[in-house]
């Protein structure tokens, strides 16, 4: 589903991936917000597997960009698509502790969860930067050109120990672009996001794709 760390362009914006996969068979939510050290102007976005590249192994250390675009998915049994029952999706992300430095352990079970973090550090002024996610309208069985509409999957978020609520909140895509957070400066926000399928109808046999891209960008 996703990708890690990148730092800020002069345009500044950076943006991250995460692909969304559905295969079909047929025959409360807390969150962190934490203080950013002031500094030059330097953006930070992770989704899913990600990693710090400066030496300080901190936020205000963090330079570079990751090719990593993690995947979650769902492989419905036909029991399960005639039930029409909303399924839970698994996620191929192995990052459970905080890209904050203070080792702690934000998603404790990336097999079904996915990190995502956003930071702005600046040295003053007012402007906070902003949270979006882009989306397809469907995902798409490029072998049939059936489609599901993007619609269909949402997510709930979490983060043990939080006293922030919500912070990126839950969601639904929409196939199209949401704002999803304002970070204000010299802030680093982080939750983990629980996908899920809504099956709310039986789809013809095989796989369906589509990618969503993170961005977070500042004035």
């Amino acid at each position: 589903m996703k990708r890690a760390p990148c730092s800020s362009t002069p345009r500044h914006l950076v943006g991250a991936c995460l692909a969304l996969l559905c295969v079909a068979e047929m025959a409360a939510a807390h969150a962190w917000s934490l203080t950013v050290n002031s500094g030059s102007r330097r953006l930070f976005l992770h989704v899913g597997n990600g990693a710090l590249s400066g030496s300080q192994g901190t936020l205000n250390g963090s330079t570079g960009r990751s090719g990593i675009v993690n995947t979650v998915q769902v492989a419905p049994t036909v029991a399960q698509l005639i039930s029409g029952t909303p399924l839970a999706m698994t996620s191929d992300s192995t990052q459970n502790i905080s890209l904050y430095g203070d080792g702690n352990n934000t998603c404790p079970t990336p097999a079904s969860q996915v990190m995502i973090g956003a930071g702005y550090r600046r040295n003053g002024g007012a402007a906070n930067a902003t949270l979006t996610v882009a989306s397809p309208a469907t995902l798409t069985n490029l072998v049939t050109g059936d489609t599901i509409p993007i619609t269909q999957i949402s997510w709930t978020v979490s983060a043990p120990g939080s006293g922030v609520p919500n912070v990126i909140p839950a969601g639904a895509f929409n196939g199209g672009t949401q704002t999803l957070a304002t970070v204000p400066g010299n802030t680093y926000i982080e939750n983990c996001h629980t996908f899920n399928y809504a099956n709310s109808a039986v789809r013809g046999a095989g796989t369906y794709t589509g990618q969503v891209t993170y961005t977070l960008a500042s004035p």
